[in-house]
């Protein structure tokens, strides 16, 4: 098993010398066969020197003697090459040995691959049209180099082998680089998830990476680490409110059976009254957590037909008229007449939304304040708003509104209630494919607005 780092490291190493040695062997070859074209290009050229020096000869002279041209010994001599000249006939008037070059100090500075192949090159010099003779250039090369040439072809390959060996280093040095900055953001996502899956959900990414997606990367990892501790003090929170809405009605029937069998109290029907409210309060618990069950689980068929939203809303606004007024709050249901406003829905379910949500306004408002409910139009969509001047909801609460059996500590002390109107009001607009938004100041009330497609 490898880490990243390391395979990724490897793979930029071999990818990087193999790129380094195509490219090393390909400008190797390229510059060194340029470089023998310009050495045959030379050589040619010396060649037509050679036979224009002889022409030149027999013009000055008329005629060939033993010495003619023989100046050209030395120079032959040290380019590693040898030189005869021969007549009209082919008849040789002086020649150099082969085996004197061969044993020269300068050809042993050659570095070519063909230096015990002896051949030679014949030229006719010609005069005034005529052939007037023949020289012979022999060598034990094909191309033939001076000990500068052979030097500085030297150092093009030394500079070539060392310029790859350089940028190998630098390559696997910036390898090991990147590597890295890939590596350790990756490293350290698995490093916090191993602390998430140890219930340590309070760490988070700091390291920023300048690469977009390891980035988005550490932004999801750490909003999955804010909402898995969310989550986690929900559920605690949750486990806390079961056993208390469940203890407190178990504890009420508990210590007055016991009295009542111990004879500390009598049996007499007001108790026992008392006792039945406690079993139908724990029972309507039971009920609205089996009723939560079933909108989560989309279990319950909607029966979708075209409503008059804002019928719906007045009728439910005239069953809180009463209770709004015993609370002394002014329940304003701001419609406007012979206007509709027409949406498809569950009927009986959107009813219970807005039961839930008129209801929550009037209890969280204090005697004298103001419940308002509107509706209107905007955009090809119809909007209902429920507002209020009651107790509003701290902001640190509100993204935990929805959750079962979630409640404020200023709702948890001042009023009674389940915790899951909530909940079934946002599973039920869910499943209207509708909004839901809340708006809320602590001290300042609250404003709901619920937003249908017309």
């Amino acid at each position: 098993m490898q880490t990243i780092r390391k395979r990724l490291s490897i793979l930029f190493v071999i990818c990087s010398i193999s790129a380094i040695f195509i490219i090393t062997l390909f400008v190797n070859l390229t510059i060194n066969n340029k470089f023998d074209l310009y050495m045959k290009d030379i050589q040619d050229k010396r060649y037509e020197r050679i036979v224009s020096y002889f022409q030149e000869v027999y013009k000055r002279d008329g005629k060939w003697i033993e010495t003619s041209g023989a100046e050209l010994m030395h120079e032959a001599y040290m380019g590693n090459y040898c030189l005869s000249l021969l007549d009209s006939d082919k008849k040789v008037i002086w020649g150099m040995d082969p085996n004197d070059i061969r044993n020269s100090l300068h050809f042993k500075t050659m570095i070519t691959n063909d230096k015990g192949v002896y051949s030679t090159k014949t030229f006719e010099i010609v005069t005034d049209n005529k052939v007037v003779g023949y020289v012979n250039i022999g060598q034990y090369s094909s191309v033939l180099m001076s000990e500068e040439d052979v030097n500085f072809k030297t150092s093009i390959n030394k500079s070539i082998i060392a310029s790859g060996l350089t940028t190998l280093i630098i390559v696997i040095a910036i390898s090991l680089y990147f590597s890295k900055q890939f590596s350790m953001p990756i490293k350290e996502v698995a490093n916090m998830y191993s602390k998430l899956s140890k219930g340590d959900f309070d760490t988070k990414l700091k390291t920023r990476s300048n690469i977009e997606e390891l980035e988005s990367l550490r932004r999801n990892v750490n909003i999955l680490a804010g909402k898995l501790k969310q989550q986690d003090m929900l559920r605690k929170r949750l486990v806390a409110d079961i056993s208390h809405e469940i203890r407190t009605p178990l504890n009420i029937l508990q210590n007055n059976l016991e009295a009542m069998i111990d004879g500390i109290f009598p049996v007499t029907t007001e108790r026992l009254n008392g006792l039945n409210e406690e079993v139908i309060r724990f029972s309507r618990l039971l009920d609205n957590l089996n009723v939560l069950k079933q909108f989560e689980a989309e279990s319950e068929k909607l029966n979708f037909e075209k409503i008059a939203l804002d019928d719906l809303i007045k009728g439910v606004c005239s069953d809180f008229y009463m209770e709004a007024e015993n609370k002394k709050i002014d329940l304003i249901c701001d419609l406007q007449n012979n206007k509709h406003y027409y949406i498809t829905g569950d009927k009986d379910k959107l009813k219970q939304v807005f039961i839930n949500l008129i209801s929550n306004a009037i209890k969280f408002t204090g005697e004298g304040g103001k419940v308002t409910v509107a509706i209107y139009e905007k955009e090809n969509r119809v909007m209902a708003e429920i507002i209020d001047n009651g107790i509003g909801i701290e902001e640190r609460d509100l993204p935990f509104i929805y959750e079962r059996l979630y409640r404020g500590d200023i709702s948890r002390h001042k009023t009674e209630g389940s915790g899951i109107g909530l909940t079934i009001v946002r599973n039920i607009i869910n499943l209207h494919s509708a909004g839901i938004e809340v708006q809320s100041s602590l001290g300042e009330g609250t404003k709901v607005i619920v937003t249908f497609q017309k």
